[in-house]
């Protein structure tokens, strides 16, 4: 049985990033363990990977989160074996501590087909394939 942070982990680099180049899994990874150590985001990592809005009896409301595949309503089963491997892969490695100072202290990111309101109010860190990783000071 995977354990629970490296579920929650691994559950978000496979939905947020299994289409992006090691580098951009690991920097997603990163992401989530930024905010961990960010007294503005919940201390754990399934704290932060499922934080947003939840009705009361738990159940997150749909597109209210923080990474948006925890409640866009659909499957959140890791379907792809091998990006699911290599979701647990990356997971392992970045709770180990392995990228930590990696990805100067990003806490956000987005696709480049969106702009977020937010994004012109963080500090550009840097673009990995279409993902653009920013930090909030």
């Amino acid at each position: 049985m995977i354990e629970t942070a490296l579920l929650c982990l691994a559950l978000n680099v496979y939905h947020e990033a299994r289409n992006q180049p090691t580098v951009g899994q690991l920097a997603v990874a990163q992401v989530v363990m930024n905010r961990v150590k960010d007294s503005r985001y919940p201390n754990t990592v399934c704290g932060v990977v499922r934080q947003g809005k939840h009705y009361t009896g738990g159940e997150p409301i749909r597109n209210r989160c923080q990474f948006s595949w925890y409640c866009d309503g659909k499957s959140d089963q890791m379907r792809n074996l091998d990006a699911a491997d290599k979701a647990i892969t990356i997971a392992k490695y970045v709770l180990a501590g392995n990228t930590d100072g990696m990805f100067d202290g990003a806490t956000h990111y987005h696709t480049d087909q969106v702009f977020p309101n937010w994004a012109s109010y963080k500090t550009f860190i840097v673009k990995i394939n279409d993902h653009i990783f920013y930090r909030w000071d």
